[in-house]
């Protein structure tokens, strides 16, 4: 089957599919299948959503990535800062090596900051 139209959310057509599938669809496609004389409308849509550190290669152990803990988590921060992690007050996260976010089962923190302006 050939894919001849792929469509977005709010576009002409999509309309149904959104009301059905909300924030989840990704595109309408519309395949034709000449051999049984066919169109097929298809859809993708987000099954799962966690969080993910794209990386250049494979995280070295003692790379330092950024994590999150809130103001609150005191004495999340004091094992933190046991562990070697340092506060960017710029950032508003703590840095600490990869192996150490591990050990203390913290990759679930890890944030990926915008390389433009070190946000989120």
């Amino acid at each position: 089957m050939k894919a001849r139209l792929t469509l977005q959310p709010g576009q002409d057509g999509t309309r149904k599919l959104v009301e059905k599938y909300g924030d989840r669809l990704l595109y309408v496609r519309y395949r034709y299948d000449a051999d049984r004389k066919r169109r097929v409308k298809t859809v993708e849509l987000i099954e799962e959503e966690v969080p993910w550190l794209p990386s250049h290669g494979r995280l070295s152990r003692k790379s330092n990535v950024p994590i999150r803990v809130t103001v609150r988590e005191i004495a999340l921060q004091r094992r933190v800062r046991q562990a070697g992690g340092k506060w960017d007050a710029h950032q508003k996260v703590w840095h600490l090596p990869y192996e150490d976010v591990v050990e203390l089962g913290l990759e679930e923190r890890i944030v990926v900051l915008d390389s433009a302006d070190g946000h989120e």
